[in-house]
């Protein structure tokens, strides 16, 4: 067995040196962080010996040739195919890679353009790749002897795409429906710039002169969606458009380059063609931006502001800072803005919606009301049902969540000041809370309370709530106050006999001694007043229908020290944390391993069902869209632009 360096290269993965001295430090023989081990017999893989070393590292190229057509004969359109050459290879060996005649080379060390193409003489086809300074991404044009007469590079270098020319822009007709005309081909290169296919498409379509100067050029998406207008200056390649795009001609003149394009929409949930489109000065405020969507939509008030989309084209983030232009809110043409009613909280407050939650199965003066897609429901509006005794789980997994209102508040205020403000809305008025301390409050996530907020005393900037965040308020019959190493957790007794648990009880854990299942154990067994030899505990897993029981286990870190890791329960596998549910079975009665019930086998036989009925309709949509016919239209989610995207991952060793 051999051990050598590799690195993943654009080509693939590529091994170097062989790492000798078995005696010798991963330090003595310089191995860095992160770095990969190639494991093999040192001469092949899978049979087929592997070239090692910094000398023959392989290099990916753009190799771009005259494709040929399925009788043979060759096409008058290029194609661009990548393949893989080591960099100690000599050039003239593309030849013989693509099968095609000795003829001639041209290199290109940058992307595919006008300038920059150099011929490789004869005599220096036996230099290697990186003799000539190709590297990863380079560009090579292949002509074989055939075309010699019909050259694809000019005397003077320039790039021509094809033989004859024949690349083109399709344009449609979206200004007057009486023309004859509705499609036209425009031929283009990558340097044609947009007006002169504007001026083109109009006399071939034979529309009115005075379009000319009151009309612009649209890009049309996969589905049909008009996108943002291209400036008339620009060329096709500065407009990152391809060749054989679909243009629309349209009324109205393109914004300039201190205008913005934008789309809007009123709502969270967009359809796909109700949005409406506006040009507006990227130094305009968004309070003025705001004003003039609202003119444009007819919606009387102030009480509205305005978000942008999501990459899931979904109502992102607020724009808060109403005084802000667009331009320093990096608002770009193209982007789609929300009109979403309610006022924003003035800077360093935040609006947060207060929910009732009721657990036990406590009854409550709540009238059932569906969920509303949009926000919260309305005042005296409930989420999920009260729980099912005997059901394990329903505490979070269906708790009754009933909207209270909102309030606004100071991230400057404490927890104590949230629960006082949250006790003066009317419908909490309809409950006796003798105080603040009578209340606990939780984060709400996915309908359900989710993060537990336990220091009255603590600032909610402290809490890194978030502008989305709603909290909901449990009515507790006596004071509570937890400290930071308390976890409070719901446990529910099984009852003997039965696969089913008596109601839930609230247990505050102190970790001080660590988060130990022998710790956990001996204070379920405290609160049961059982022995701790005589109970056996498990935590359930509602999305999971399933039991996993506690229980003390050690892990080995290294074999040489011999050294324990010591447990953490909130780590794998139980991730214990505030809100919990755990079993308790008395061994006394029953020493069965059993934790579940039948709700969690009818959970489980429905999640089965779920997943095959999906894996069957995603068959069934495969086997539809095989058969539609090209051009067909399919309903499908707004695509959004495709835009690049730079992701920054940190290290926290």
């Amino acid at each position: 067995m051999v051990l050598s360096t590799a690195k993943c290269l654009p080509a693939g993965l590529h091994v170097y040196q062989t790492l000798d001295g078995d005696d010798l430090t991963l330090c003595e023989i310089e191995i860095a962080d992160e770095e990969d081990i190639f494991v093999w017999n040192g001469v092949e893989v899978g049979g087929i010996q592997i070239p090692t070393g910094s000398d023959c590292e392989p290099l990916l190229l753009n190799v771009l040739h005259l494709a040929t057509s399925s009788e043979g004969e060759k096409c008058q359109q290029l194609t661009e195919s990548p393949q893989v050459f080591p960099s100690n290879a000599e050039v003239g060996s593309v030849f013989t890679a693509l099968a095609i005649p000795v003829g001639a080379i041209f290199l290109s060390s940058t992307e595919c353009t006008n300038e920059g193409w150099t011929a490789i003489p004869q005599e220096d086809w036996r230099k290697t790749f990186r003799e000539q300074g190709l590297t990863n991404g380079s560009f090579v044009l292949i002509q074989d002897s055939s075309n010699s007469n019909n050259s694809l590079l000019t005397k003077q270098g320039e790039w021509i795409t094809t033989v004859n020319e024949t690349n083109w822009i399709q344009v449609k007709n979206l200004c007057q429906s009486e023309s004859e005309e509705e499609l036209v081909k425009i031929p283009a290169t990558a340097n044609t710039v947009v007006f002169d296919i504007r001026i083109k498409a109009i006399k071939e379509l034979k529309l009115m002169k005075e379009l000319a100067e009151n009309s612009c050029l649209r890009p049309i998406d996969r589905d049909g969606k008009l996108l943002c207008p291209v400036p008339d200056h620009c060329t096709l390649k500065e407009t990152e458009l391809r060749i054989e795009s679909s243009l629309g001609l349209c009324p109205g003149k393109a914004p300039t380059s201190s205008q913005l394009f934008l789309f809007f929409a009123v709502g969270s949930h967009i359809q796909p063609g109700t949005e409406m489109e506006i040009i507006v000065e990227e130094t305009i405020t968004v309070r003025d931006c705001l004003k003039i969507m609202l003119e444009k939509l007819g919606l009387p008030g102030d009480s509205w502001h305005l978000r942008k989309t999501d990459w899931c084209y979904e109502a992102g983030e607020p724009l808060h800072e109403e005084d802000a232009t667009l331009k320093e809110l990096m608002i770009y043409s193209g982007d789609t803005l929300l009109l979403i009613e309610g006022k924003l909280p003035p800077p360093g407050f935040l609006k947060v919606p207060i929910w009732w939650y009721q657990p036990h199965g406590c009854a409550g003066p709540w009238r059932s009301h569906q969920d509303q897609t949009n926000g919260p429901p309305p005042q005296g509006g409930v989420w999920g049902a009260s729980a099912t005794q005997g059901a394990p789980g329903d505490t979070y997994a269906e708790a009754s969540l009933s909207y209270l209102g909102d309030i606004e508040i100071s991230d400057d205020a404490t927890l104590a000041e949230l629960k006082s403000q949250a006790m003066t809305l009317p419908s909490v008025s309809e409950f006796f809370i003798p105080s603040p301390a009578f209340l606990r409050a939780w984060t709400v996530e996915s309908k359900r309370p989710s993060r537990l907020l336990r220091i009255n005393q603590q600032q909610l900037r402290e809490y890194k709530l978030g502008r989305r965040t709603e909290i909901c308020l449990e009515p507790l019959q006596k004071e509570e106050n937890l400290g930071p190493q308390d976890v409070l957790l719901r446990i529910q007794r099984r009852l003997p006999g039965e696969r089913a648990y008596g109601p839930p009880v609230d247990l505050v854990w102190d970790t001080a001694l660590g988060w130990t299942a022998s710790t956990l154990q001996r204070r379920v067994a405290d609160c049961c007043s059982l022995p701790v030899e005589k109970i056996e505990i498990a935590k359930y897993f509602p999305e999971k229908f399933e039991w996993l029981p506690v229980s003390s286990w050690s892990q080995q870190t290294t074999k040489r020290k011999k050294k324990k890791k010591q447990e953490n329960l909130q780590g794998a596998p139980y991730y214990l944390k505030d809100g919990d549910t755990i079993g308790i079975k008395n061994l006394l009665v029953e020493d069965d391993g059993d934790f579940s019930t039948d709700r969690d086998d009818a959970g489980k036989e429905k999640q089965k069902q779920l997943a095959l009925g999906g894996r069957k309709s995603q068959e069934v949509l495969r086997g539809q869209s095989s058969s539609v016919v090209s051009g067909a239209e399919l309903p499908g989610r707004p695509q959004r632009p495709e835009a690049s995207l730079s992701i920054h991952v940190g290290s926290f060793r």
